[in-house]
């Protein structure tokens, strides 16, 4: 063979080789997260559901000015810098100078300025704008927000919560909730919208090139609705997904990643306080008494939970109070109080004017996280307070339906639940009054009939300084147990899994994403954690992904390989024979 000749075979050799490593190199990097519901409504920040799930699928799309990462603390995202002028009381942002629009267009400060002005025309459910007065854009990438009163959890509460809005965009918008045009998902976040079908109740993104921080390492991000999540992820459907307790052995032992969550979600027993008996604190202290929050976590969570604080914050929470009254289960001592409001003990029921006690309670499958699993709390409640002399009539609901009832007054006792408990206190604020202007949760008690309480959560929102709010936090815990708006039932421990090979690394942010939401995918986690790598360090990362990977989990057509043997077994001959080619 000729030299000429050898020199053209190791060329297409080498060249086929090159070939099919390239063709590896570009396959797309996909994640697939898995849950039960799937509809979570359109990814835009006023078309999103009001739960966690919602909020989730919009953030992966817009961004805000700070962010929280793994620790509680305050981070930079659309904004680098921050400053609190206390004897202006404003807040002034300086932002990233390189961040985009997903249509190319830059974000600027008047961008930020617009979004407060829009959303406080147009009221946004996540965010509450009464204390801000006004936004002036300084220059291109400096905002300044005039607050119309001292507002404690601005920094949370708006600036790590407030999606911002392009003004070329929505400026033109008269109607938020209507608007489902495809400028309506134009955000600055590390994903782009590409489909949400809502029949299905999936989602699909891709990753935004020129994101300020560095493109995502993942290039597809998708949301797939699969009634059994556990077996999405055994069959490979999903690399993400919540599980149940009693899988984490078994997902651990196949190979997957099983993080626990933090306790910042509470199942609890919502209340219509404007009805006789419930109108009666004393009555809600008995309710409290006949309650055995034990039996619902060995029963209902086979242990996997903790009992919760009646002061609704987490008991895990930085902001929980050390001395939050305790409702001992007292069976004796609920008919006590039961019977000091004129009811009567007869035949195991209490009575009063010959009509016995009897309570309607709405139930659903509401669980962490917004999954849905089996109600096993209903019947456990119902045979608690009926051992105490309570009738209750169990009413079998959809979750969103049992949520209208309650936003419409249309319930007696309804079981519900929601995070946020463990992040900034004025979620205490949130669940218990019914802030001015904005939508009805069906979260919220919507209580005012405590003048101390309703001062204490006053000084919640509105103290700058910390220690003196620190002690309103802890004395409104202690009023709101006493009151007792709603009953916090228990913590459940909530656990996903993951496959450590699609080589995203989830985790739970201390107090949760965003304002509270406790769950585990802040957009943060895929994101490449030094986005200006070299192409050399690139390549010879990616180079040894693909040596160590089993070759059942990195496909290789067979031909590439063949090319590979040959050329390096021609390299290594001509090395020996003394030729460089």
């Amino acid at each position: 063979m000729t030299g000429i000749k050898q020199k053209l075979i190791l060329s297409l050799i080498i060249c086929l080789c090159m070939f099919s490593s390239t063709a590896g190199a570009v396959a797309e990097k996909e994640i697939r997260i898995s849950d039960k519901t799937g509809d979570w409504g359109h990814p835009s920040p006023y078309l999103a559901y009001s739960r966690g799930p919602g909020y989730i699928r919009m953030h992966f799309i817009f961004d805000t000015l700070v962010w929280k990462n793994e620790t509680p603390d305050i981070m930079p995202l659309l904004a680098e810098e921050w400053e609190y002028i206390s004897e202006e009381n404003t807040y002034v942002f300086n932002l990233v100078k390189n961040a985009k629009w997903h249509d190319g267009e830059p974000v600027t400060a008047r961008d930020v300025a617009f979004t407060i002005e829009y959303m406080k025309e147009h009221p946004y459910g996540w965010v509450v704008l009464n204390s801000v007065d006004r936004a002036e854009a300084i220059d291109e990438h400096t905002v300044k927000i005039y607050m119309s009163n001292p507002y404690a959890p601005f920094m949370e509460d708006i600036g790590g919560t407030m999606p911002i809005l392009p003004e070329h965009i929505w400026k033109d918008v008269e109607n938020p909730m209507d608007y489902v045009e495809p400028g309506a998902f134009i955000g600055s976040g590390p994903f782009k919208y590409i489909d949400f079908n809502k029949e299905h109740g999936t989602y699909q993104y891709e990753a935004f090139d020129e994101y300020y921080l560095g493109k995502p390492f993942v290039d597809s991000l998708i949301f797939v609705k699969n009634g059994d999540t556990q077996m999405a992820l055994q069959r490979g459907e999903a690399d993400f997904a919540p599980i149940t307790p009693e899988m984490v052995e078994t997902f651990r032992e196949d190979g997957f990643t099983v993080i626990a969550g933090p306790h910042y979600w509470n199942k609890k027993l919502m209340i219509n306080h404007n009805k006789e008996p419930l109108d009666n604190i004393v009555f809600r202290q008995a309710l409290a008494y006949a309650i055995d929050q034990d039996e619902f976590v060995d029963k209902s969570l086979r242990g996997h939970g903790k009992a919760a604080s009646y002061g609704l914050i987490s008991s895990e929470s930085l902001w929980a109070g050390p001395d939050v009254p305790d409702y001992p289960y007292d069976p004796d001592r609920a008919k006590e109080l039961i019977t000091s409001l004129g009811y009567e003990w007869k035949n195991n029921i209490f009575t009063k004017n010959g009509e016995p006690l009897k309570l309607d309670v709405l139930r659903s499958m509401i669980g962490i996280g917004g999954q849905t699993i089996p109600d096993r709390d209903s019947e456990i409640l119902k045979n608690q307070l009926e051992k105490v002399g309570i009738q209750i009539n169990l009413i079998s609901l959809e979750p969103k339906i049992v949520d209208n009832k309650v936003i419409n007054w249309e319930f007696e006792l309804a079981i519900s639940g929601h995070g946020g408990i463990g992040g900034d206190p004025k979620i205490l604020y949130d669940m218990t009054v019914q802030v001015p202007e904005t939508k009805a949760s069906p979260n919220t008690a919507r209580y005012n009939k405590s003048e101390e309480l309703n001062r204490l959560l006053d000084d919640l929102i509105h103290e700058m300084d910390p220690a003196k709010r620190r002690e309103a936090v802890f004395e409104a815990q202690n009023i709101y147990a006493r009151e007792l708006p709603a009953i916090s039932l228990y913590y459940p421990t909530g656990y996903y899994a993951y496959d450590p090979d699609a080589g995203v690394e989830w985790f739970y942010t201390v107090g949760g994403v965003s304002k509270g939401i406790p769950i585990p995918q802040n957009k943060l986690a895929l994101i490449r954690p030094n986005a200006q790598k070299s192409a050399d360090m690139e390549e010879i990362s990616e180079t040894a992904m693909q040596t160590e990977k089993p070759a059942s989990k990195t496909p290789i057509t067979p031909s590439s390989a063949v090319f590979a043997i040959l050329s390096a077994f021609y390299i290594k001959r001509s090395k020996r024979s003394g030729r460089i080619i």
